[in-house]
């Protein structure tokens, strides 16, 4: 579990600069310039999220069960899997009404996502796991709000055929994910 937590505290830690230090991470990118600093967050991502592999695969072979999540939250998990996928696709999809009117679907995608696997898993590394990236995500989204705010951030308006496009890519994605991939790349079937 400490491998596990090691990685969180540093990919997490990493992802929060925004949240709780603006000032110094505007500076220190003016300082380095904009392809170093996005180099050495790079390395510094991939290590925490190296580690959180490999420390939450090590965790899953000695698993601390703290509840036993009934049966039928694993729709409950697959229907806002479908949701952050949809929520996810928006953060790319250009002039779609969900980004429009959300602002921030990545951090979204990625609270729903979370919040889905803490319904559907009872172990202790799962809660670890998925606890500390829902707590981050409604952290970074309040952050993210704050500061649109602030600046006066205005989003572009939506139209039906990007949000269209939008759901059908994030639907699709979803649907080849748990079928095809969750299952060889996590361990476990969905399904």
């Amino acid at each position: 579990m400490t491998i596990l937590i090691l990685g969180l505290i540093i990919f997490l830690g990493l992802h929060s600069v925004r949240i709780v230090a603006e000032d110094w991470r505007t500076a220190t990118r003016a300082r380095l310039g904009e392809h170093a600093w996005k180099g050495i967050y790079s390395v510094i991502s991939l290590i925490g999220f190296g580690l959180i592999i490999y420390g939450y695969g090590i965790a899953r072979e000695t698993p601390v069960v703290v509840w036993a999540p009934p049966p039928f939250t694993r729709h409950i998990a697959a229907l806002l899997a479908v949701i952050a996928f949809v929520f996810i696709t928006a953060a790319y999809i250009p002039r779609n009404g969900i980004k429009a009117r959300l602002h921030h679907p990545m951090t979204l995608g990625v609270k729903t996502w979370a919040l889905a696997h803490l319904i559907a898993n009872g172990t202790l590394h799962d809660i670890v796991l998925f606890g500390s990236f829902l707590a981050w995500s409604v952290l970074l989204f309040r952050a993210s709000r704050k500061r649109d705010a602030a600046m006066g951030t205005v989003y572009p308006a939506g139209n039906g055929a990007a949000t269209a496009l939008t759901i059908v890519a994030g639907v699709i994605g979803a649907g080849i994910f748990a079928v095809w991939l969750h299952g060889p790349l996590i361990g476990v079937r969905p399904f």
